[in-house]
């Protein structure tokens, strides 16, 4: 088995745990991210994050990762307040997620006008993550690689409107996933790409007649 330096010593991070620490942070700024804005979020804590949470600092790590704080950032021990500061509010409750790691939470994101996004993903150790779920659309993001994360109508010609802006750009698709549903309803399509993703990119494919939202992970 190949192991990088990474793997021995872990991410830069304000700790204690690479993955209740560390990945928790990094997993909630992910979902973030795909979430978009929002005013309250609520935390479903299963498996070993539901039972060490407060010990580890795992729900801190949350809240500060939901805020756009990086792991290794001193202001983590202070997530709490600066949520509050912030305006937003949160909540933890224990649930139980069939099949999942260990290390998983369910976060859901409410903004303003009452709209709400789940996000499901797990801590995978090392300060890596996956995200699971997107809604009721199964997702297998990591965010080892920029992503574009677009939900769609589920019609033809969708998918060759965003690769066709994506090569208009000189953008290299690394990975593709679709999932949908039911047929002829909203699909959800995840692309890895390669290299950066420009400034404008997102907006000219949630753009795309029968696009209905799109959000990048960096």
């Amino acid at each position: 088995m190949e192991l990088s330096l990474f793997d021995v010593l872990g991410p830069v991070m304000i700790g204690p745990s690479s993955s209740h620490t560390a990945g928790a942070a990094r997993l909630a700024d992910v979902a973030r991210q795909i979430a978009g804005e929002f005013v309250h979020v609520s935390f479903g804590l299963h498996g070993s994050f539901a039972r060490t949470y407060r010990g580890h600092g795992t729900d801190r790590a949350l809240v500060a990762g939901a805020l756009g704080l990086s792991p290794q950032d001193e202001r983590l021990r202070r997530a709490f307040d600066l949520a509050r500061e912030r305006g937003v509010a949160f909540d933890f409750y224990p649930t139980h997620v069939e099949g999942a790691h260990e290390n998983t939470v369910v976060m859901t994101f409410r903004s303003a006008d009452g709209r709400e996004r789940t996000i499901e993903g797990a801590s995978l150790g090392g300060g890596r993550i996956r995200i699971c779920r997107i809604d009721d659309y199964p997702a297998e993001i990591t965010a080892d690689a920029p992503t574009l994360v677009i939900l769609q109508q589920d019609r033809q010609g969708m998918v060759s409107h965003v690769t066709q802006i994506l090569a208009e750009r000189g953008i290299n698709i690394a990975v593709m996933r679709l999932s949908r549903t039911a047929r002829g309803e909203i699909a959800c399509c995840v692309i890895e790409v390669d290299g950066e993703l420009p400034a404008g990119l997102v907006e000219r494919v949630a753009g795309v007649p029968g696009g209905l939202s799109a959000r990048a992970v960096r």
